[in-house]
């Protein structure tokens, strides 16, 4: 498995774009699987990836963050919990 955390989480903010978001995604983090949708005031983002924290610490540059969703595909691929 490439990458390990499947991330999830809305962005809340106002002038939101989602298109500059998705770019600047793929232009800045290791990720597959990547969905980032939305309007101008609220985002949707789910990918995978190895740094979480990172995009965590990106998004809330944007506006609030919640509804946040991380979990370990590694560990739920053995029957753990993620």
């Amino acid at each position: 498995m490439e990458y390990i955390y499947d991330t999830q989480l809305l962005i809340e903010g106002k002038g939101l774009d989602e298109d500059k978001i998705r770019d600047y995604f793929l232009s800045n983090f290791k990720e597959d699987c990547l969905i980032a949708v939305g309007d101008s005031e609220l985002i949707k983002i789910h990918f995978h990836t190895n740094e979480p924290w990172d995009v965590l610490k990106y998004c809330a540059s944007l506006g609030e963050i919640n509804d946040i969703v991380i979990e370990n595909m590694e560990r739920q691929a053995r029957g753990l919990k993620g």
